[in-house]
């Protein structure tokens, strides 16, 4: 039996649900940015930086992050699971993903606000 990477109770439900409104939130922000490039002629910095200073795209950039990390959180987690059988091996892994995955937001914070 599998163990649910966010809770103990719930069998797999919840990471089930992770994955499908991380994937939708990620769907929404990336046809939006595509549309967005599509219909803006000649994107230079000042418009990127533009589109990336207010608040809203910012908070937007962030949902979908942190949807991407816990999508890949869920997902590596799974893999590890499922085919790394040693304990020590998938436990390392394991702090490796995490530490790599908290490292990856904070950094993101930084360039976004650094905008």
């Amino acid at each position: 039996m599998v163990k649910s990477v966010l809770g103990v109770n719930h069998q797999g439900l919840t990471d089930w649900l992770v994955q499908r409104v991380s994937a939708i939130v990620m769907t929404v922000y990336s046809l939006g940015l595509i549309s967005y490039l599509v219909m803006t002629q000649d994107i230079d910095y000042t418009r990127w930086h533009a589109l990336f200073s207010h608040g809203w795209m910012k908070l937007a950039t962030i949902l979908f992050i942190v949807s991407l990390l816990f999508h890949a959180w869920v997902g590596m987690w799974t893999v590890f699971t499922d085919y790394i059988k040693p304990f020590v091996l998938r436990f390392i892994l394991q702090v490796l993903l995490f530490l790599s995955l908290v490292s990856f937001f904070f950094a993101s914070l930084m360039i976004l606000w650094g905008v």
